[in-house]
């Protein structure tokens, strides 16, 4: 009787096909239909099948053959395919797998915390922007927030055509990037977005890199205390207990808030890379844009260090060599102050700088000249966006466009006076928006107190610096707060980077955690 009743079973869930007895051949989500592969790179392709299942791939006139391993692992290498398509890409194995209208051309990495994460919806002109967004091969893909300690595999996500309804809810300054390089490449362009508001760069890095380094055990400690003692279940018992109170006092006062279970959001260390990162490390890419730091101010000594080692570690898991890394410095924000002080945003600003010191092919758009001081996201995401696209456009493309910001270069004391030299300073010099006088700048004696400074621009690419406070000056800041007034530009648009050209300890020098 049993054997007749798994004989039926088996002939019935075969001609349905609900159930079937070997794995079938599969990709993860970023390969798809629509999908842009990055042009004359040897890009990987990789999925799952039985162990020692012979799969085939093949895709515009060649073909590969492997097998997958004991766990079910395979992976070819396409072979460097130029610009263009539609394509169609087919996975042979017990089943096959198709995608069509596979184009070739650039892709590049959307990330960050919520400046990058920003929609085309909330941006200025967004409504312009997503109205005229009718570029088929221009590709999108989205990945899902998932923190978690567990390497992920897969994401839920598809790529999809540049069009008005897919456009208003993807990344503003990920799209604007993308379209720059689209129009003056005129090739396909993919975009990956998977910026993540308020992540902190530890959570992109995977766990182990972090322990390796006793500059971040403070940090990690304080981490595994949380993972040791943190009651989710708890919290949320406490909260509707606040929240019965609060209606029976008539909702008087704020609401209580939703608590938010750290173990799974985007400041824990690893998380992001985890959840979010992991499933897409090794697809074929030209490079990556980021817009992240304000989640990090408080440690912005600390993230001198690993801000690099994030780029670096992402490097080596995706084992393309030094790929392109162009970031976003923090605009300003907050309130303006009416006296020199000391402040982290800064020091922040200061340590994403130093970065492009320390390693090859990064890159920074300054933007210390487009930011609210009343809201922590800028709305104009075309400048920051135009800035990035410079950068890419200059360095990986050839285009002749000026790209990087004037940056402090040398200092020297005459008298009561400081000149300051600046480098990247465009073909015709400095240039002051709004006033003549540079405006901006704070000098300061031995005794560490600093004043607000006169300026002038002496020639094209040196400033004098003096106050009448100060009679024998040894430094010189400017753009050097949170919120700074600060006028000094490229004639070509581009703003003079904030620096310091002191050393001092600054409020955030032994914050490790």
């Amino acid at each position: 009787m049993n054997r007749q009743l798994i004989c039926c079973v088996l002939c019935l869930t075969s001609i349905l096909g609900v159930v079937s007895l070997s794995a079938k051949v599969s990709t993860p989500s970023i390969f798809g239909d629509h999908m842009v592969l990055q042009r004359n790179h040897d890009n990987p392709v990789w999925g799952w099948a039985d162990a020692g299942e012979k799969v085939t791939i093949s895709i515009g006139g060649q073909a590969h053959t492997t097998k997958a391993d004991r766990d079910g692992n395979w992976k070819v290498t396409l072979k460097p395919i130029p610009a263009g398509g539609p394509h169609r890409l087919t996975i042979k194995g017990k089943n096959t797998i198709t995608f069509d209208d596979v184009l070739v051309g650039e892709v590049w990495i959307c990330s960050g915390q919520s400046n990058m994460a920003w929609q085309v919806q909330n941006s200025y002109d967004g409504d312009l922007v997503a109205l005229t967004a009718n570029h088929p091969e221009i590709r999108l893909i989205s990945v899902p927030q998932v923190g978690t300690q567990e390497p992920q595999k897969d994401f839920d996500g598809e790529w999809a055509h540049a069009a008005p309804d897919t456009v208003k809810d993807f990344s503003a300054v990920g799209y604007r990037f993308g379209l720059q390089l689209h129009q003056a490449l005129g090739v396909p362009v993919g975009l990956i977005d998977n910026a993540w508001g308020g992540s902190a760069a530890e959570a992109w890095i995977r766990r182990d890199v972090l322990s390796k380094d006793k500059r971040y055990s403070e940090l990690l400690d304080r981490w595994k205390e949380t993972e040791a003692t943190y009651d989710h279940a708890k919290a949320v018992a406490d909260y509707e207990a606040k929240i019965t109170k609060w209606e029976k006092g008539g909702s008087q006062g704020t609401r209580p808030r939703v608590p938010r279970n750290p173990l799974e959001g985007q400041h824990r260390p690893a998380n992001i890379y985890n959840g979010v990162l992991k499933p897409t490390i090794g697809y074929g890419i030209k490079g990556a844009i980021w817009y992240q730091g304000e989640a990090n101010a408080g440690r912005a000594y600390q993230y001198r260090h690993l801000f690099p080692l994030m780029i670096q570690h992402w490097r080596d898991e995706w084992g393309q060599g030094d790929f392109p890394f162009y970031y976003v410095q923090l605009a300003d924000f907050r309130d303006r102050v009416s006296e020199p002080q000391e402040a982290d945003w800064p020091e922040l600003r200061e340590a994403q700088t130093m970065t492009m010191d320390k390693l090859r092919n990064t890159g920074q758009a300054v933007i210390i000249d487009v930011g609210e001081g009343r809201d922590i996201h800028p709305r104009d995401k075309h400048t920051v966006a135009n800035r990035l696209a410079r950068w890419a456009l200059a360095r990986d493309y050839g285009t002749d466009v000026a790209h990087q910001s004037p940056r402090y270069r040398s200092m020297k004391v005459n008298g009561s006076k400081i000149s300051v030299d600046l480098d990247h300073v465009g073909a015709r010099g400095l240039y002051t928006f709004d006033t003549r006088e540079p405006v901006g700048f704070s000098i300061a004696g031995k005794d560490q107190k600093f004043f607000w400074a006169s300026a002038r621009i002496v020639d094209k690419d040196t400033i004098e610096v003096w106050s009448d406070s100060v009679e024998n000056p040894v430094a010189v800041r400017y753009a050097w707060a949170n919120n700074p007034d600060c006028n000094v530009f490229s004639r070509e648009g581009l703003p003079a980077t904030p620096f310091r050209t002191d050393d001092w300890p600054g409020v955030t020098a032994n914050v490790q955690k």
